[in-house]
C-alpha cells in the first residue's frame, strides 16, 4: 500500500479552561495540548508549534490598570493642561478606554484624527468623498465644523458608530474641554499645543521625531504611558498602553510582559512529557488586511512579544509553480515529481534574490504563524486560546 504522506500543515484550535488572574498559564497550556493530543489520537513532533494568545497570558499575569491609573500617569507626565492626542485608531475596544483615561488626566484635549482612515484602515470618509469635496489629505487641516460641513455623519461600516461624535462625547464626559481637528502631518498639532501624546502604533517613532524636531515641548507615545506600576497597577515597560484591550468600562488589560519565561516553560514541560522539542510563541493580532472593510488587523505593537529560539528567521523556500512552469516545463508525472524533489533537497541555504524563490513570502516565521493562529483561534466564543500548528516547517519532500 502506498504510504506516501498526503497532508501538509495543519492548525488545531486547542480548548482550554477559562483562564483567570493568577493561574499557572504554562501548566494549563501544556496540559491542554497533551490532553488534546491524547483525546485526538495524534502525536506531538519536533518543531510543532504551540501558540498562545496574548490575552490569556496578560489575564493570568493580572496585567490590568484602571482609567484612573491612566489619568494619574498622564497628569504626572504631561502636567495635565492642554494635551494634544494625535493619530488614535477608531476602536471602542482598543482606544476608547485609553482616551477616557487621558481625558480624565488633563484640562483640555485637542484630538487630531488622521483621514480618510486611521492607521489600521478604519475609514472616516472615502477617497471618493475627498475627491468630490476637493480636499487634499496630504496638506489640508480640517476643523470639526469643516468635517461636518463637507462630509456630514459617517458611521463606521461594521460597527455603525460615528467615532467623531463618540470620541467627543467621551472626552467631555470626563469634564475635559474637547477640540477635534483632522490632519495627516503630526506637526500640525503644534499650532494648538506643545504637549502631545502620539497614539499611532507602527509609525510612532517617526511621529515623535517630527514633533520633537518641530519644537514639541513634551512628546510622548502610548508606549510611554503605563510603563511602570501606578498605585499597584499592571504595566508594560516596553509598550505601555499599546496592545491594550478593554476589560470593563473602567479597567483595561495591557499587553503581556515578560513572556519569554512563559514560552520557555511550556517548551520544557512538553519536552519532559513527550521527548519532543516543540516551539512555542505568544501571539496577538495577525498581520492581514480585510478586503471588504480595508482594515489591517495589526493593532498590537508586534505580532509576537515572545517566542522560543527555533522560531527566529524567515522561510527559505522554492516556488513550486516556477519549477513546474519554467525550469522543468518539459517534464510531467513521476519525472517532474522527482526533479522537483531533488531541487528542494539540494536548494541553497539562502535563496534570497534567486528567481526560483521569487513570489515566496519573505516575512518572519512569527508573523506568518501569528496570522494563521489569529484566524484559527478567532476573537469571539470559539474557546481556543491555544493553537497547535503541525507540519509548518515541512516541505514537499518531507516524509
Amino acid at each position: 500500500m502506498n504510504s506516501e504522506r498526503l497532508t501538509g500543515t495543519t492548525a488545531r484550535g486547542i480548548r482550554c479552561p477559562i483562564i483567570r488572574e493568577g493561574d499557572d498559564i504554562s501548566a494549563i497550556v501544556a496540559k491542554s495540548v497533551l490532553n488534546a493530543a491524547c483525546r485526538g489520537n495524534f502525536p506531538l513532533n519536533d518543531r510543532d508549534v504551540v501558540a498562545v494568545t496574548e490575552s490569556v497570558c496578560a489575564r493570568a499575569q493580572g496585567n490590568y490598570c484602571t482609567v484612573s491609573d491612566i489619568a494619574a500617569d498622564v497628569k504626572a507626565k504631561t502636567g495635565g493642561g492642554n494635551v494634544g492626542v494625535v493619530f488614535p485608531i477608531l476602536s471602542r475596544n482598543r482606544f476608547a478606554i485609553c482616551l477616557k483615561g487621558i481625558a480624565r488626566g488633563c484640562e483640555k484635549l485637542t484630538l487630531m484624527l488622521s483621514y480618510p482612515s486611521d492607521e489600521v484602515g478604519n475609514h472616516l470618509v472615502t477617497l471618493d468623498q475627498l475627491d468630490e469635496a476637493g480636499v487634499n489629505p496630504y496638506s489640508d487641516l480640517l476643523t470639526l465644523n469643516d468635517y461636518r460641513r463637507l462630509f456630514g455623519d459617517n458611521p463606521h461600516e461594521f460597527t455603525g458608530v460615528d467615532y467623531v461624535a463618540y470620541y467627543k462625547q467621551l472626552i467631555e464626559n470626563e469634564g475635559c474641554v474637547s477640540e477635534i481637528i483632522f490632519a495627516n502631518d503630526p506637526r500640525r498639532i503644534l499650532g494648538y499645543t506643545d504637549t502631545v501624546i502620539t497614539c499611532d502604533i507602527h509609525t510612532r517613532g517617526r511621529s515623535k521625531r517630527l514633533l520633537r524636531q518641530a519644537g514639541g515641548r513634551t512628546v510622548l507615545g502610548l508606549d510611554d504611558i503605563m510603563t511602570s506600576s501606578v498605585n499597584g497597577s499592571g504595566y508594560n515597560p516596553d509598550y505601555g498602553l499599546l496592545g491594550s484591550n478593554k476589560a470593563t468600562e473602567d479597567r483595561i488589560k495591557l499587553f503581556p510582559r515578560d513572556c519569554r519565561g512563559i514560552v520557555d516553560s511550556i517548551q520544557q514541560k512538553l519536552l519532559a512529557a513527550t521527548g519532543k522539542t516543540v516551539e512555542v510563541m505568544v501571539y496577538g493580532d495577525g498581520a492581514f488586511k480585510d478586503p471588504q472593510g480595508k482594515i489591517w488587523e495589526l493593532a498590537d505593537p508586534v505580532v509576537s512579544p515572545a517566542y522560543t529560539a527555533g522560531l527566529a528567521g524567515t522561510p527559505n523556500e522554492l516556488k513550486l509553480k516556477y519549477l513546474a512552469d519554467d525550469k522543468f516545463s518539459s517534464l510531467s508525472g513521476d519525472a517532474l515529481k522527482s526533479a522537483i524533489s531533488d531541487e528542494i533537497r539540494q536548494k541553497d541555504a539562502d535563496l534570497k534574490g534567486s528567481m526560483a524563490s521569487e513570489g515566496t513570502t519573505p516575512r518572519r516565521y512569527t508573523d506568518l504563524l501569528g496570522s494563521l493562529c489569529d484566524l484559527t483561534s478567532g476573537s469571539g466564543d470559539k474557546g481556543t486560546p491555544v493553537v497547535l500548528v503541525q507540519g509548518y516547517f515541512d516541505n514537499y519532500v518531507s516524509e
